[in-house]
């Protein structure tokens, strides 16, 4: 029942209305953008005429209907399952949508869920600065030099990490006026942008995906969804300009074909195979990670060999290359090598990820036995292997020793020689990646699981339920 109103009452006072002051161009512009409370909004002067700022990043609730217009955007009746959707990133999408700001789900989450998947995380996009986000959540931290971005805490470890829109650097020069000596190097992409700007500047059209949780609609710039409904992997604009700016987004086009099971557009392919070379200039630390993490998600088979195929193995690890490319010279090498690919997947799928130094030592296990075979100083022979794939792909040195110190070990343990090798840390480790020399080879694995168990308290021998993606967003000091 409405309550009666006074008309004794006075008027309610007129309150203040806030705008963001435009960014003035020219000299002392703050290249990460407006700061302090005048980034947030300004009382409007009640003596001057109040104009509208068209740069304002605030914006009326009401306003949504009209968000995006002459965009090129297409809006998508796509509700997703509400079940499905991380609670807490819908909660942190809201309170930005109350506090005046644009904001959305984006990105892999949104594409994960289309393909009925599961999303590790939830990203969230917005017209907020990083200040922003922090002024309206008092669990939030500000991380990142080359780009700040908001990191939301939550119970658990829990993370909902939140980007402000931003803009490909190189979007000032059209594709057309590229020249193929030009150095399209992305070597910094700290500008903030638009909606629709940070949807273009992404690798491909199906990562470009926004979510609106109010009126359940995917927001497309890039023709995404009919990519999601061919279940095709497509580039946002020229392959080899895309390519060129970041090489690695091959590795990434990779793990996508591999991972969600996807087809490879047959520009993107032709361009990943041309601009393969590119990859000796991308950050070193980058390529290490994009390996383990096309090892780590299960379907390590499909990758290698899509890596073996489009010859990006010969840029980034020649030495497997090399041993795969020459079967008559090792025996049907290629086959032993794919084989424990499907057994690292197989043992993925039923317990999760192993563990990093074991997949990597079953990666280049095989080319590493042939370069010491015969060879009296086994040290030294693994070494001189190692040296330059350390270097080419930044690997860290607790992997690198760890795979030398294996290396030592699994051929005693093959012949039934611990001895002082059961003591150390590495013997489990060890025992894993013998069980795939073996099983690869056709052979029984019984003796190791006997190791195994006399290697392994009595406590931690009780069977454990196979692992599962957490149902929740990234985990603070987890690695990915």
């Amino acid at each position: 029942m409405r309550r009666r109103t006074n008309p004794d009452l006075p008027p309610p006072p007129e309150l203040p209305s806030f705008t963001v002051e435009p960014e003035a161009d020219g000299e002392g512009r703050d290249p990460l953008g407006p700061r302090g409370p005048q980034a947030r909004g300004q009382r409007r002067d009640s003596r001057e005429p109040a104009a509208p700022d068209p740069g304002a990043q605030r914006e009326p609730r009401g306003g949504n209907q009209q968000r995006h217009d002459a965009t090129g955007l297409e809006r998508h009746e796509a509700p997703l399952d509400e079940d499905a959707i991380d609670a807490d990133a819908a909660k942190v999408v809201r309170r930005l949508e109350r506090a005046g700001f644009q904001a959305y789900l984006v990105g892999g989450c949104v594409r994960d869920l289309l393909l009925s998947g599961r999303p590790k995380d939830f990203d969230v996009a917005t017209s907020a600065r990083p200040d922003d986000v922090r002024s309206l959540f008092r669990n939030c931290r500000i991380i990142g030099r080359r780009f700040r971005l908001a990191h939301v805490l939550f119970g658990g470890g829990k993370v909902v990490e939140v980007a402000t829109f931003r803009r490909n650097p190189t979007s000032l020069l059209g594709e057309g006026d590229t020249d193929e000596d030009d150095d399209l190097l992305i070597r910094s992409d700290n500008v903030f942008g638009e909606a629709h700007e940070d949807a273009l500047r992404r690798d491909f059209t199906i990562n470009a995906l926004f979510y609106d949780l109010d009126r359940r609609q995917v927001l497309d710039w890039c023709g995404g969804m009919p990519d999601i409904l061919r279940r095709t992997i497509r580039t946002i604009g020229e392959p080899t300009v895309r390519f060129r700016e970041d090489p690695v987004r091959i590795l990434r086009a990779v793990k996508f074909a591999a991972r969600l099971d996807l087809a490879i557009d047959p520009n993107v392919y032709d361009a990943m195979v041309s601009m393969r070379a590119e990859l000796a200039r991308a950050a070193r630390p980058r390529i290490f990670e994009e390996i383990l993490r096309l090892m780590r998600m299960g379907a390590s088979h499909r990758s290698m060999w899509l890596l073996w195929e489009i010859g990006a193995m010969a840029i980034l690890m020649p030495e497997l290359s090399a041993f795969l490319d020459d079967d008559e010279a090792t025996d049907d090498g290629s086959i032993r090598f794919f084989a424990k690919m499907r057994l690292i997947d197989q043992k993925t799928r039923e317990g999760g990820a192993m563990d990093d130094l074991v997949l990597m030592t079953a990666l280049f296990y095989d080319p590493l036995e042939e370069a010491a075979h015969g060879v009296r100083d086994l040290m030294g022979a693994v070494n001189d292997f190692l040296d330059p794939v350390i270097d080419r792909i930044a690997m860290p040195r607790r992997i690198a020793d760890g795979i030398r110190r294996i290396m030592f070990m699994v051929p005693r343990i093959l012949v039934g020689k611990t001895g002082r090798f059961a003591r150390t840390d590495l013997f489990l480790p060890a025992l894993d990646v013998a069980e795939l020399v073996l099983a690869a080879r056709g052979q029984s694995t019984s003796a190791i699981e006997a190791l195994r168990r006399e290697a392994t308290p009595e406590a931690s021998r009780e069977p454990r339920a196979p692992r599962t993606p957490s149902a929740f967003p990234r985990q603070r000091g987890v690695r990915r």
